[in-house]
């Protein structure tokens, strides 16, 4: 189809609602506008998908989604009924819409008969691949665009062994999104009914603690931790992602007493307001950071990326009042 094909196709499609194709095609869209968002799909790369939020072919919404997740099923079911039944984890971030796209590919996977475990509530994408080897998942999907600008939300897939996928997957799962042409294609059910099903179930708090005991076993030196830990000023943003409760609870338990949470960065907030880019790899992430360190004399200053899958800290050290810039690959100041 030509871009043009493809842009009334979606606005007869019984799959929108009114509002959507209000936002496509209300007040006249410009030609070039329409052909950016639907001159052919939004690509499925070794991540999965990436792109700007909303209506379109070539933009992350749910029905871009939901055809993602078909195309993904379909691979999963080519490995048989055994590896089907080993089910999904699902996981989404602080982003706008993410946990709506996570329940829409929660419901494509149960409509094809493959059981879904969701975290109740936003977490760090760690703990998905922690879920997808702890439950003997054969897939884990995320919904999330790492430290992408605040417009963007994104679709990352993984395989049994928790880590995204390689060669040959993504082309399988490729030639699946490339063969399914139409929205009627797409097989989907609502939460409730999976349930019942027994297709679908949340994950909480009880893989929250299994992932945190976890954690604690990868402590390096544990011995001075508990001999320092207490006396450590340390102050942490999450830039108001995802690692704020799991963060601040494994510093807990692990002895940390003194620790400072950037309040203007706490609360999740997919529009990022207080940074130009949710990126800890920008110094200019720290401002609001370095500015409390410097009120608490903090030793210390970490942070997270909205997904908490990168981190980077500042530490004060011992000759100089300032505070040095330490990445997280660093092996001392």
């Amino acid at each position: 189809m030509s871009y043009q094909q493809e842009y009334q196709r979606w606005l007869r499609s019984g799959a929108l609602s009114q509002a959507e194709k209000g936002r496509v095609g209300g007040h006249r869209p410009r030609a070039q506008e329409i052909e950016d968002r639907f001159f052919g799909l939004l690509e499925f790369g070794t991540a999965g998908l990436r792109g700007v939020m909303g209506v379109g072919l070539r933009r992350m919404n749910v029905h871009v989604i939901r055809h993602a997740t078909q195309a993904f099923a379909q691979v999963i079911l080519e490995e048989g009924p055994e590896a089907a039944a080993q089910g999904v984890a699902i996981c989404y971030d602080c982003r706008v819409h993410s946990q709506e796209f996570a329940q829409a590919a929660a419901g494509v996977m149960a409509a094809n008969g493959i059981p879904v475990r969701l975290f109740q509530a936003m977490r760090p994408t760690p703990e998905l691949s922690f879920a997808v080897r702890e439950y003997g998942c054969i897939a884990g999907l995320n919904v999330t665009a790492s430290h992408n600008p605040p417009e963007y939300n994104g679709y990352k897939v993984y395989w049994e062994d928790g880590a995204q996928i390689t060669a040959p997957r993504d082309r399988e799962i490729i030639a699946e999104v490339n063969a399914i042409t139409d929205f009627s294609q797409v097989r989907t059910m609502g939460l409730r009914e999976a349930e019942e099903a027994g297709l679908f179930q949340h994950l909480g708090e009880e893989m929250d603690s299994r992932y945190i005991e976890e954690l604690k076993k990868l402590v390096l030196n544990p011995e001075v931790v508990r001999e320092q830990g207490k006396d450590m000023r340390i102050v942490y943003t999450p830039l108001h992602g995802t690692g704020n409760l799991p963060v601040r609870r494994i510093l807990k338990e692990l002895g940390f007493e003194k620790v400072w949470v950037v309040p203007e960065q706490e609360l999740p907030d997919g529009d990022f307001p207080t940074v130009s880019y949710p990126n800890p790899e920008d110094k200019n992430a720290f401002a609001l950071a370095l500015k409390l360190a410097k009120e608490v004399d903090a030793d210390i200053v970490l942070a997270t990326d909205p997904d908490a899958t990168a981190w980077e800290s500042m530490e004060k050290t011992n000759k100089q009042e300032n505070i040095c810039h330490l990445l997280a690959t660093c092996q001392g100041c």
